[in-house]
């Protein structure tokens, strides 16, 4: 017996009563295995380069009842009420506006950590290797950061927050001008 049909053999019913547990009839079940011994089979002599065929079985079996589960999740439109009130997203637009010059106020460590993790969406992960640190101590830098961008937007824009958590007020601060370039 080639290895693909060993591993079947001997894990296919422990993988067929886990998906049977997790779908909603035996039939699902048996195609979503079907499914899986197709892929397997579509592996080839690669199927035997695996070095845990169980894990291997089970890791697929996974991301098919996943693909299986999302596609039968029917959607269902959000009620009216919660989306945000276009004057909240209006104030939040030119809010942001007010951004670029206080972040140019900061220290270029927190101006740094903000503009890479927040605005361009670097993991915290990949920032702490990039500068040498720990996780715990990225994330620290990273809250500090924050916490002194959120201090310096309230106090040089003014930002009135309301009880609700929102937004209320701010007074907008122009762009930094820059000197005009000769050519």
């Amino acid at each position: 017996m080639n290895c693909l049909t060993r591993a079947w053999t001997a894990h296919s019913e422990e993988l067929g009563g886990w998906l049977r547990q997790r779908v909603s009839s035996p039939a699902q079940a048996e195609d979503l295995l079907q499914d899986l011994f197709l892929k397997a089979l579509r592996q080839g002599e690669r199927f035997c380069d695996v070095r845990n065929a169980r894990a291997w079985l089970f890791e697929v079996a996974r991301n098919l009842l996943a693909d299986h589960l999302r596609a039968a999740h029917p959607s269902v439109d959000l009620p009216d009420d919660l989306a945000a009130p276009s004057h909240d997203i209006d104030t939040m637009d030119a809010l942001s506006a007010c951004l670029p010059r206080v972040l140019s106020e900061l220290s270029p460590a927190d101006r740094e950590a903000i503009t890479l993790c927040d605005l361009q969406g670097m993991a915290q992960a990949e920032f702490a290797r990039q500068k040498g640190l720990s996780l715990s101590a990225a994330k620290s830098r990273l809250q500090r950061a924050r916490v002194r961008l959120h201090a310096q937007m309230s106090q040089a824009c003014q930002v009135h927050i309301n009880d609700s958590g929102l937004v209320s007020d701010f007074v907008p601060r122009p762009p930094l001008a820059l000197a005009p370039i000769d050519p």
